[in-house]
């Protein structure tokens, strides 16, 4: 069976580089290739015309593929040249995995049946701005219930206005209270359930017509859930239990347990798990905890959550449980390993890291003609090279004396700016085991945010860019 023959189109710096993965891949894709270098040092600055100019097409050749960040309509192409043409990744070490995924659908993410409910914390001491504010924060983070909390020990005489005011703004709403004044208002004004109820408060929340939430007297005594829910039942009360999530080191694998026995023992039942107790009492990055306690309740069939984002460490564990109900759904529909499916939640280190190598970094190094600096972090170590010089170290002002000393005309206030800003992420993806990339944000998962590149930037102004990745 003839394999396809493929052409790739790269710039001068890319060509050695982009040949080492291509003498790997090619056997496993099963394809032939050739590379067409045109006129050009770097890739990234290829657009339609300049292609249409400068590509010529060898024989035997069944499509081509262009730099991912090439510029412009490919339709043009294909009709002129009679073949078809395509971007691959923006990154050409992404190759294998292009290759590896090319014919297959994304992965549906769009799936969950765990339902969060996100409480505004002390809602007594906010404003009605501020809870607005923070309702629609939580909504437009995958919150599907904002739950009020209020203080314990106190009586707050506006909670049934605010719990109006969240209603008219379009929010399903909880209220988080065992006051009666509290939680009566609540509901006559649109709160849909009640956190929580046990035997303080099982005589008057059951007549109120709004679910509950039944918890046990005490989180040890799991034999006292059984009479609530049996009394609930004979009102006819609707309600979800939670057993209560302990924090570590009080009882928190205990608690886990009872999850499990609740489950068995009220198999019909559905339960809510109120995951704060855990992302907000323990002193660590909450993503892997939303993934591992999303796996939990998939797994044992437990519908909602109570999450919250009080504390500085777990701001984002409203979108962080999000993704991971969405993941852990995926991986268990599937029988898949929640692997390999969606990066969002790796966020302190990337998934993997694609080095140029030393070989490679040298051959380029020789290859540029230009005063544009490229900045690399590999190896343990930064490595900056230009025309004039290749520089490689651990200390970013070592070598910036170094570089600035080979040419110090290079260095206005502005370049030096820019290579500071960018050594500076060089150093950061070298300490957490990042991916470093010249002019691109790094990678923080669902958290990055794009930044306007200096050469667009520069261009944008006008400016020759004195900036060049390869």
């Amino acid at each position: 069976m003839k394999q396809e023959r493929i052409l790739f189109v790269t710039g001068r710096l890319a060509e050695y580089s982009l040949r080492q993965v291509l003498d790997k891949l090619a056997p496993q894709g099963e394809f032939e290739y050739e590379i067409c270098v045109l006129n050009v040092q770097v890739a990234a600055l290829m657009h339609v015309p300049l292609i249409k100019r400068r590509l010529t097409v060898p024989e035997g050749i069944d499509w081509v593929m262009l730099p991912g960040l090439c510029k412009g309509d490919l339709q043009v192409l294909t009709d002129h040249f009679g073949l078809p043409f395509k971007r691959g990744p923006k990154d050409h070490f992404d190759l294998p995995e292009y290759f590896g995924q090319e014919g297959k659908p994304p992965k549906d993410l769009s799936k969950f049946d765990i339902e969060i409910l996100a409480e505004i914390n002390h809602a007594p001491f906010l404003s009605d701005a501020e809870i607005l504010q923070q309702a629609e924060h939580y909504r437009q983070n995958g919150a599907d219930l904002i739950d009020v909390g209020c203080v314990p020990g106190e009586s707050w005489n506006r909670a049934g206005e605010v719990v109006r005011m969240l209603v008219e703004a379009g929010h399903r709403v909880s209220i988080d209270s065992f006051d009666r004044a509290e939680v009566e208002a609540a509901v006559k004004n649109g709160a849909e359930l009640v956190l929580s109820c046990n035997h303080s408060n099982l005589d008057w929340v059951s007549k109120l017509g709004a679910e509950v939430v039944a918890i046990p007297d005490l989180p040890s005594d799991f034999d006292s859930l059984h009479d609530i829910v049996d009394q609930l039942l004979r009102t006819e009360t609707p309600f979800r239990i939670d057993p209560i999530l302990e924090p570590i080191g009080y009882g928190f694998t205990a608690s886990l347990e009872r999850y499990y026995r609740a489950r068995n023992e009220f198999p019909d039942v559905e339960i809510m798990m109120g995951i704060g107790n855990l992302t907000e009492l323990t002193e660590v990055d909450t993503a892997g905890m939303n993934v591992l306690l999303a796996a939990v309740c998939q797994e044992l069939q437990i519908h909602s959550v109570l999450a919250t984002e009080v504390i500085n460490w777990a701001q984002s564990a409203i979108k962080e449980f999000d993704l991971a109900r969405r993941l852990v759904k995926y991986a268990i529909d599937n029988q898949s390993l929640p692997k390999h499916i969606d990066y969002q939640l790796v966020m302190l280190r990337d998934p993997k890291l694609k080095d140029l190598g030393q070989e490679a970094l040298l051959n380029l190094s020789q290859q540029i003609r230009d005063p544009n600096y490229r900045i690399f972090a590999e190896q343990n170590q930064l490595h900056v090279m230009n025309r004039d010089g290749y520089w490689k170290g651990t200390d970013p002002y070592e070598l910036f004396d170094q570089f600035q000393a080979a040419n110090p005309k290079d260095l206005d206030a502005s370049h030096a700016f820019y290579l500071g800003y960018e050594m500076c992420k060089a150093m950061t993806a070298l300490m957490l085991g990042k991916q470093y990339q010249q002019d691109l944000p790094l990678n923080w998962g669902f958290l990055t945010q794009a930044e306007i590149s200096a050469q667009k930037r520069r261009s944008q102004q006008g400016e020759e860019p004195q900036c060049g990745p390869r």
